[in-house]
């Protein structure tokens, strides 16, 4: 067998391996819906910190989770799962709502945007909302979305409190509004790097792909109810 063949083989039942413990299993499936910090993972699993180090280095080694450091709190890392290590060999998440509220800090960007791919992506209506909005989008989102034709009309920025209703599916793309707000085992987050801090259409460009990775991924396992 070519060498390449069998570095493949290999590479699957690393990830058959990791996945093969019901804690492992737990935090993958979490994964698939939101980012987590190490802290969130412990207290979903219920488990001693040692526990979860062994089990998030399994994963990490068989390249199904990446790092990234908070941009809130730069003590704090979130873990990202690589869905294109699964190659559909995990079960498939599902949720149901009647609605999808995007929220970041300023409602100024990563959320107007997430909105706007979503409602052209599915069925589900969406909005967004920030905890501190600003008083208007920021114009390079708004060229973003022109660029890649996602319609985004320029909407004034909401708050968070004027805007959620209790059948809402919260979910946030800012560490630091997902920080700031109450827990909720519930809402699902994007650890998504704000584009306004580099302030250039390339940094708002590749907000916009992983957004259209993500929601790609999640819209069609959300179903409305």
């Amino acid at each position: 067998m070519p060498m390449e063949s069998s570095d493949t083989v290999h590479h699957r039942a690393a990830i058959h391996a990791a996945l093969a413990d019901p804690g492992r299993l737990t935090i993958v499936d979490h994964l698939l819906l939101a980012d987590a910090s190490p802290s969130e993972l412990q207290e979903l699993l219920s488990v001693g910190s040692n526990l979860l180090a062994h089990h998030l280095r399994v994963l990490a080694e068989a390249g199904l989770i990446t790092r990234r450091r908070s941009e809130a709190d730069g003590r704090r890392t979130y873990l990202h799962l690589d869905r294109r290590a699964l190659d559909a060999m995990v079960p498939v998440a599902g949720r149901r709502a009647r609605r999808v509220v995007f929220v970041c800090t300023q409602n100024s960007a990563r959320s107007q945007l997430a909105a706007a791919i979503w409602n052209r992506m599915s069925a589900v209506p969406a909005t967004s909302a920030g905890t501190h909005p600003a008083e208007h989008i920021h114009p390079l989102a708004l060229a973003a979305a022109q660029r890649r034709q996602v319609p985004m009309p320029a909407r004034t920025p909401q708050r968070l409190d004027d805007v959620l209703q209790p059948s809402d599916l919260v979910i946030a793309v800012c560490d630091n509004a997902h920080e700031e707000l109450p827990a909720d085992p519930q809402r699902i987050h994007w650890s998504i790097p704000d584009p306004v801090r580099a302030a250039t259409p390339d940094a708002f460009d590749i907000v916009v792909d992983t957004l259209v990775e993500r929601i790609d991924h999640v819209a069609p396992r959300l179903r409305a109810g």
